[in-house]
């Protein structure tokens, strides 16, 4: 048994919104050194926890977890479109396990994933079908949110699963740090909004245009200092790097998620997905960071983070 971890942010202004090429390329060439750290270790499958952005989830049924015994790339903001790998009776084994220690996830033999999920393999290894992938959704963009303790059991619990398999297993998370795009919120929604909250699946051609038009504009305001967005944060984005860094995860428990939202924007709680990560991969014992990135890139709206740990054991 083998595990390490690789968490990066997401955006879908990567590569499109305002920010320099060098910029550009600083990114790119840290997602090419965790491609490397991936294909170096060689996993027989990653579990990803990452969240949606009202394109995949809504509130006519909004779990907290679902895990996918089978997802589907919906290929938002032009990413790619299909089936993920999933492998199938590894995914409802690890239902059945964390529902032995009292986590009841929703299950989804079909489950939606928009770039959240499917962007940082894009990045990372070309596309998002090299390696089998079982995607765990973590609710962060639609209150109630789960707790950071929560995440951080879950976590936990998937770890256990992972570390009793006898596999080479990654674990992976994505999204914030610092991040506050123009979400929409469900309190005091007009009707309109709120219909879309509720079943905005499949959206029209002129919907989807409109939707990228009010992110981009906003990530045209924010490189130049100025509103709707809140101002990233590189100060709470560090405190909250070393406190994964220092291997107690635990810590995040006193993490709340009405004050992460206000420090850090309203797409901050993204970093539920690093904690559950981060907390099943300290299941296998102490490790040491072996990759690490940060960049706050207003013109993308977010601060840009990437880390990637392994345990002592765990290379051939």
């Amino acid at each position: 048994m083998s595990v390490a971890i690789v968490c990066a942010s997401h955006t879908p202004l990567m590569y499109r919104g305002p920010a320099s090429n060098e910029t550009e390329q600083r990114v790119r060439t840290a997602f090419g050194k965790l491609g490397s750290f991936v294909k170096q270790f060689e996993p027989d499958y990653i579990i990803q926890f990452a969240p949606d952005h009202f394109n995949g989830f809504f509130y006519d049924l909004m779990p907290a977890f679902c895990v996918g015994a089978g997802a589907v790339s919906l290929g938002d903001w032009g990413g790619g479109t299909g089936p993920l790998d999933v492998p199938e009776q590894t995914a409802l084994a690890l239902v059945d396990h964390v529902r032995s220690e009292d986590f009841d996830v929703a299950v989804s033999y079909r489950m939606p994933v928009d770039h959240g999920f499917v962007q940082m393999w894009e990045a990372v290894l070309g596309d998002f079908k090299s390696v089998p992938i079982v995607p765990i959704f973590v609710n962060a963009a639609a209150p109630p949110v789960p707790t950071y303790r929560r995440a951080r059991q879950l976590g936990e619990s998937v770890g256990r699963f992972a570390t009793r398999s006898g596999k080479r297993v990654l674990f992976a998370a994505s999204g914030g740090l610092s991040h506050d795009p123009p979400l929409p919120s469900m309190k005091d929604a007009p009707p309109e909004l709120r219909e879309r909250l509720i079943n905005g699946r499949n959206p029209s051609a002129e919907a989807k245009e409109a939707r990228e038009k009010r992110v981009f504009e906003a990530a045209v305001l924010a490189e130049a200092g100025q509103g709707p967005c809140q101002p990233l944060n590189p100060k709470w984005d560090a405190e909250f790097m070393a406190l994964l860094r220092s291997g107690q995860v635990w810590r995040a428990d006193a993490l709340d998620t009405n004050a992460v939202r206000e420090a850090a924007g309203r797409g901050a709680n993204e970093v539920l997905a690093w904690v559950a990560a981060f907390a099943a991969f300290s299941t296998g014992g102490r490790y040491t960071m072996e990759q690490e990135f940060y960049e706050a890139i207003p013109g993308w709206i977010a601060g840009m983070a990437m880390m990637a740990a392994r345990q002592a054991d765990a290379s051939h």
